[in-house]
């Protein structure tokens, strides 16, 4: 089943339940995976680009999060943790820290990376195989501890 189909099932669903916040932020991520095909003049997305608007939707969030958590705005960071909440199910698994770890051994291994210089060929590498998967922030950090 595609990210769309799922989407419109959950939709109805939601509709059904009458979870008003759930439907809000179905058809928010579905109206982003529509506008991502549309920009690119296709009818579908492929599995690769409706994983980078899903994350990019998480991104959005988790920095909206932030900010009004520095706020003070209480209220707000419910809505956008709720919001979270109901994104990250369509997101795949989330890799852990020791996965992560490993991936970044493998992808230093196989640029001979040595120093904080190659930290761009590293990524370059990285990047694809956790693309969704894990936090960028978090795979920055493990290649920074493992290039110094």
């Amino acid at each position: 089943m595609s990210l769309l189909e799922r989407l419109n099932n959950d939709m109805k669903q939601a509709m059904k339940n009458k979870e008003k916040d759930r439907l809000t932020t179905i058809r928010m991520v579905k109206a982003s995976l529509q506008n991502e095909a549309i920009k690119f003049g296709k009818q579908e997305l492929s599995e690769e680009e409706e994983l980078t608007v899903l994350s990019r939707e998480v991104k959005q969030r988790k920095d909206s999060l932030q900010e009004f958590e520095k706020a003070g705005r209480q209220d707000l960071v419910e809505k956008i943790q709720t919001e979270l909440k109901h994104v990250e199910v369509y997101m795949p698994q989330q890799l852990s820290e020791e996965e992560v770890t490993a991936i970044v051994k493998e992808a230093i291994a196989e640029t001979g990376a040595a120093s904080k210089a190659d930290m761009g060929r590293v990524m370059a590498v990285l990047m694809p195989k956790v693309k969704g998967k894990a936090d960028g922030s978090l795979v920055n950090k493990l290649v920074q501890q493992h290039l110094s």
